[in-house]
């Protein structure tokens, strides 16, 4: 974001640059476990990925989610995100240590504590610096603290664009995404809606999540899409064929809950071990695979802890052979089936 133009993500508890064009072009190979990889080189990553063909972010960015409070435990996978977080100050000193150590793209959504997300992130970060790219989300109502309900009517999502422009202090919104695709209202008519704060020049490009091939598609036909946030990580790959659709049309694809530790994830299961072998925490390690899978891949781990944030940060520099790579997937593929 300029200053004049100013899911859900995954919890931890511990620079070439590649655009669309590299994305698009970039051949598939397949892993021993069956999982296609679009690579960047073989011993490496790109660090960059130019979202939307023209805005450089930097390949793990930072989810805000957890960034709220209860009722019940804001940490675990069933996190109410209801209310602004009660040590308010220390939230902000948090996304600031993130943009200071170097992340570029921070993902909130109307939905995260009802407003109380965005307006956090404008505390902190406001005047967004020119490397900094700010995600939200619009198209889910949040009637109590345990629902979370898909509302597409066209002029309801321009209305929510409108009142997160306003907690968000800026002009225009680097990258909105559809929360979640509406049943009830045409798909052409929700893009279609996005697509018209596009060309009022109040949103920069367009996001969809836990959207099909097909779904995806049919979006495309009436606006451009930046950027897909879906639910994939190393333990739970549903969405490969997506992840694949994307990579061949430029699409960011952008995994939350990036880290799911399981079993797989234990002292001594597969991760730990690669892990032990490179040099870098379990949680570095399943970002790395993700990284490694495919150049358009800009997992979005979050944390409320400056150490781990850190820690995450830190999977940029953490490199796998083609061989840990496969063998992570084949291993985390069986302990998690």
């Amino acid at each position: 974001m300029t200053n004049n133009t100013t899911d859900t993500t995954g919890t931890t508890s511990a620079t070439s640059t590649a655009g669309a064009a590299s994305a698009a072009s970039a051949a598939s190979a397949t892993a021993a476990n069956g999982t296609a990889r679009t690579p960047g080189t073989d011993s490496s990553h790109p660090t960059i990925f130019q979202l939307g063909g023209d805005l450089p972010v930097r390949r793990i960015g930072y989810g805000t989610m957890r960034l709220a409070d209860g009722p019940g435990d804001p940490t675990g996978p069933e996190a109410r995100v209801w209310t602004a977080p009660a040590d308010r100050a220390a939230a902000i000193a948090l996304l600031r240590t993130a943009a200071e150590a170097g992340v570029t793209l921070f993902d909130t959504a109307d939905a995260y504590a009802l407003g109380a997300g965005e307006e956090l992130l404008a505390e902190a970060l406001r005047p967004y610096g020119e490397g900094v790219a700010v995600a939200t989300k619009v198209g889910v109502v949040r009637p109590s603290p345990t629902e979370w309900v898909p509302l597409g009517h066209p002029a309801y999502l321009r209305q929510q664009a409108e009142l997160s422009l306003r907690r968000l202090r800026t002009e225009r919104i680097d990258l909105l995404h559809l929360h979640r695709l509406d049943e009830a209202f045409p798909v052409a008519e929700q893009i279609g809606a996005l697509r018209q704060l596009q060309d009022e020049g109040k949103v920069r490009h367009i996001g969809l999540s836990e959207v099909t091939v097909a779904q995806l598609t049919e979006a495309e036909a009436v606006a451009p899409i930046a950027a897909v946030q879906n639910l994939y990580n190393l333990a739970n790959r549903d969405h490969e064929d997506v992840v694949e659709h994307t990579a061949g049309r430029g699409i960011a694809f952008v995994p939350f809950f990036p880290v799911a530790m399981g079993g797989h994830a234990g002292p001594e299961g597969p991760v730990a071990r690669v892990a032990r072998e490179i040099g870098a925490s379990p949680s570095q390690t399943a970002l790395a695979w993700l990284l490694h899978r495919a150049p358009h891949i800009l997992p979005i781990p979050g944390t409320t802890s400056a150490a781990h944030l850190v820690e995450n940060l830190g999977a940029l520099d953490v490199s796998l052979t083609e061989e840990q790579f496969a063998r992570l997937g084949e291993e985390v593929g069986d302990a998690a089936s």
